[in-house]
């Protein structure tokens, strides 16, 4: 619970209404009663506006209701996760190691940290203060993570890898697992030992799924703040720029260099040994095949400016009957050609 003065303070928001209104919890417009605060982002929920039952809302600007308090601020949307975290979330209690966990003796572990049943840890392994690791979770060797992680149920850190500060990583992802290489040998191929590591700076957010696999020498690297949904592959060697968001089913190919503050839809995918510029955004599906520069947004494959893309994808469906008229054409051609040659 908070006064909306204490969540003005905490979003740098303006106040339109009663300041000392006691807010229990942020909810969905269609579903806050009284006590609730909600919020208007997009424009598609103002219908809500006339029916919601919550006592104040967060938005960008005053709306027509007189009888609500308005939180006013610049970005709805960011001070949306800065109160529901403020208001719903709660930080569990350290709970130490619990029975059923494997601790190797040599490792080291921080204060007010929780080690849940089934989580094996490996020799001189380090695990920072307040951290979480649920269920399942298995770390190997010599393996670093740093404070107020949140490893969740059945992920798997392998040798030597290093993961920072406020690092979640959700239910069985992988890091560290060995990289796709392999020499061809005639017809067999021969396994390259993959003798690096990954690391994974502050703030990363891993989904569910997820594979990051370890340097074939060197170091894997995701940089600070990056984001990745369910189901995302990053290959040997690649570098992910700071603050880059890549979508479920993305992919990046062995030893790509990724800029900074990139964003790639689902399904996209980055061949390897390229390097791709800062603030590149990919659209759904679509594959960048060379070097690309930054400061655009692309979509298809292989990627082309966006706007250009959609010039195109407004003559695709057209193709076949383009195709019939140019064979028409020809035919016409060929006749009218054929008439002038006899004459």
């Amino acid at each position: 619970m908070a006064s909306l003065k204490q969540l003005a303070a905490l979003i740098d928001g303006e106040i339109v209404g009663d300041d000392s209104l006691e807010i229990n919890r942020l909810a969905p417009i269609d579903g806050a009663g009284s006590g609730d605060i909600t919020f208007i982002a997009n424009p598609k929920y103002l219908p809500f506006l006339a029916t919601t039952k919550a006592s104040a809302i967060l938005v960008d600007r005053p709306l027509d209701r007189e009888d609500i308090a308005y939180l006013i601020c610049k970005n709805p949307y960011l001070a949306f996760a800065k109160v529901l975290t403020h208001l719903n979330v709660r930080k569990p209690e350290p709970l130490g190691v619990l029975p059923g966990a494997h601790v190797a003796a040599t490792a080291v572990l921080g204060k007010g940290i929780t080690v849940y049943p089934g989580v094996t840890i490996g020799e001189h392994v380090e695990v920072g203060d307040g951290s979480i690791l649920y269920p399942n979770v298995v770390v190997y060797d010599r393996v670093k993570i740093g404070s107020n992680c949140q490893i969740h149920a059945g992920t798997v850190i392998r040798e030597e890898c290093i993961v920072g500060d406020r690092v979640i990583v959700q239910p069985n992802a992988v890091i560290g697992s060995d990289g796709f290489g392999f020499a061809p040998d005639g017809e067999a191929y021969y396994k390259i030992p993959q003798v690096g590591i990954v690391v994974i700076e502050d703030d990363v957010e891993i989904g569910a799924g997820s594979c990051i696999d370890r340097a074939a020498m060197g170091v894997t690297r995701i940089g600070q703040g990056c984001k990745l949904d369910n189901m995302v592959q990053i290959a040997h060697n690649v570098t992910l720029g700071p603050h880059t968001v890549m979508a479920s089913q993305s992919g990046i190919a062995g030893s790509a260099k990724i800029g900074r503050h990139c964003t790639f839809g689902g399904q996209s995918a980055i061949t390897g040994h390229i390097s791709v510029g800062d603030n590149v955004t990919l659209g759904g599906r679509g594959g960048i095949a060379g070097n690309m520069d930054g400061n655009q947004v692309v979509s298809g494959i292989p990627a082309i400016p966006h706007k250009e893309w959609l010039k195109s994808s407004m003559v695709f469906p057209k193709l076949p009957q383009m195709k019939k008229e140019i064979a028409a054409l020809k035919r016409q051609l060929d006749a009218l050609q054929a008439q002038v040659e006899k004459e």
